[in-house]
């Protein structure tokens, strides 16, 4: 499809100001708007500035989504915390729930925090890396709303559940695995409903277990109910979709049983046929890889190791093996000077933005 790349900053700028409009403090639309143009920058344009409207703004104006994202620790021990925010924005809540895992890291080596209440975080990667950016191992997880059909099941019961690891290397980029545990997630679909493109077969079943493919019908099927996800591996066990559902499970597990928090079908969004806040848990873990081994030596290490990997035998036709985040890194070598690429229909959704929160000067760029 045709597209349109806007600078970043141009985004940037317009995405704190929309959001201030809505109600948003300044400080926090920055970090929310930095975890959304760090997607668009690593090709995650599902996860990106696309979302805004639809995840952030909409939740806002429905009542179910507080624009002033108010923390409390609920409890605090050495090494961990649990933190409660409130309905808030999952980005502020996040944000301020890694600092705090890479504070107790550096006093004691590792740290966890463990969050209930929170909302959408964005790219689980964006505070893995905050560990890396300290010389640190960064993990996450966060469930979701129900997505992802059991091994030998057909209704929706786990989220996406992604489980993210960022590891310090060496090279220009670290090792980043941040991927859900399903196949495929809700943004990548809606990414290709914008675009009027069928989904692949095997990333969705309806209740007689059958693929579904038009992406519009997808998205309608997954809120009733009428389809689910298949997890990573895909559906039965042949190609070990077990493995997939076993990981989305540990999540949730981590995600709501250590919080005492929401999980699987209370996290719908829905109540009595009316919308309420999602009440999503995260975790955030933090090692300090000096608390082991000295930073340079691990990081070497780790290089070596990818190095290897991407150097060693090709398949027939294949002239690239790729590490995890390495992908990534080349799509922001691409994008730095280009901007985030906008199709017709976001570019209509944002001068829709415009006009309804009196940014007009901005309406230009989305021309």
């Amino acid at each position: 499809m045709d597209q349109k790349f806007i600078p970043f900053e141009i985004i940037e700028k317009f995405t704190v100001d929309v959001m201030v409009r809505a109600g948003i403090p300044q400080e926090d639309a920055k970090i929310i708007g930095d975890v959304l143009l760090q997607a668009d920058k690593f090709g995650i344009d599902s996860h990106g500035v696309n979302r805004l409207k639809s995840i952030y703004l909409d939740r806002i104006k429905d009542g179910i989504l507080n624009p002033i994202t108010n923390i409390t620790i609920d409890k605090d021990r050495h090494a961990t915390a649990l933190v409660d925010g409130n309905n808030g924005m999952g980005h502020v809540i996040s944000y301020k729930a890694m600092n705090l895992a890479i504070e107790k890291a550096r006093e004691y080596g590792m740290g966890m925090v463990a969050v209930r209440n929170s909302s959408h975080y964005g790219i689980a990667g964006y505070y893995a890396l905050m560990a890396v950016r300290e010389n640190m191992i960064g993990i996450t997880g966060t469930n979701a709303r129900p997505s992802i059909a059991p091994t030998f099941g057909v209704e929706n019961m786990l989220g996406t559940n992604p489980l993210t690891y960022g590891i310090p290397s060496d090279e220009p980029f670290p090792f980043l695995i941040d991927c859900a545990t399903s196949i495929t997630q809700r943004g990548k679909i809606e990414l290709h409903a914008r675009q009027g493109k069928d989904i692949p077969k095997g990333w969705v079943i309806d209740k007689d277990g059958e693929s579904k493919t038009n992406a519009r019908e997808v998205l309608d099927d997954l809120v009733a109910g009428r389809a689910a996800l298949t997890p990573l591996g895909g559906v039965g066990e042949e190609t070990a979709g077990y493995k997939g559902y076993g990981y989305a499970t540990v999540v949730e597990i981590l995600s709501s049983a250590l919080q005492q928090g929401a999980f699987m079908k209370t996290l719908t969004g829905m109540r009595d046929g009316k919308k309420v806040p999602y009440l999503l848990g995260h975790f955030f873990i933090a090692i300090d890889i000096s608390a082991f081994t000295n930073p340079d030596d691990f990081k070497k290490t780790t290089g070596d190791i990818l190095r290897e990997l991407r150097n060693s035998q090709k398949m027939p036709g294949q002239d690239r093996i790729y590490t995890a985040g390495e992908k990534e890194y080349n799509i922001w070598l691409e994008r730095q000077n280009k901007g985030v690429p906008f199709n017709k229909p976001l570019l209509e959704e944002f001068r829709g933005l415009c006009k309804e929160y009196n940014l007009e000067e901005y309406l230009h760029h989305f021309s």
